[in-house]
């Protein structure tokens, strides 16, 4: 999936259809339920003082906010199927490194592709993200840290995300 930009992200066909199906939910449904709410707290009277309103109001300008970051995501995302179980490291990919002596377990790609599941996500333009990508599995690589530091990084373990 090298064909990921800075702009893009790598997604799942069924990351994709889920992200989908939410966006068409929220500007739907969501929408119209949203616009409910307000307009019955907007009966009760003094708008000033009325927590309901303000709250539904908050609530639809995080729901306005969900759909944008998705349609951009959608818009913008490269879409395929997992990557090969080849021992490359690619988006899509759960990938272990071995840094300052430790192992480290994280998900390479857009934390979209994980959904709900309790895992790491580091993305491929990260500083980690551009120096491990395309390695293989025992390479060791470097990268500079945002405070200047240079990192070694070892591959130890690269599986294709089965979330």
């Amino acid at each position: 999936m090298s064909e990921t930009t800075t702009s893009s992200s790598f997604l799942t066909q069924d990351a994709y259809d889920r992200l989908s199906a939410e966006l068409e939910h929220l500007k739907g449904e969501g929408r119209s339920d949203i616009a409910k709410r307000i307009e019955a707290a907007r009966e009760e009277g003094d708008l000033k003082e009325n927590g309901g309103y303000h709250a539904a109001k908050e609530e639809q300008g995080k729901m306005e906010a969900r759909i944008r970051q998705l349609e951009s995501l959608l818009r913008d995302a490269v879409v395929g199927e997992a990557p090969k179980d080849n021992g490359i490291v690619d988006s899509g990919m759960v990938v272990t490194v071995e840094m300052f002596g430790d192992t480290e377990t994280f998900l390479l790609g857009s934390r979209e592709i994980a959904g709900d599941a309790d895992i790491d996500v580091y993305s491929e333009q990260s500083p980690l993200g551009e120096a491990i990508m395309g390695k293989k599995v025992g390479e060791e690589t470097s990268y500079d840290a945002p405070n200047g530091k240079t990192i070694e990084v070892k591959i130890v373990d690269a599986k294709p995300y089965a979330g």
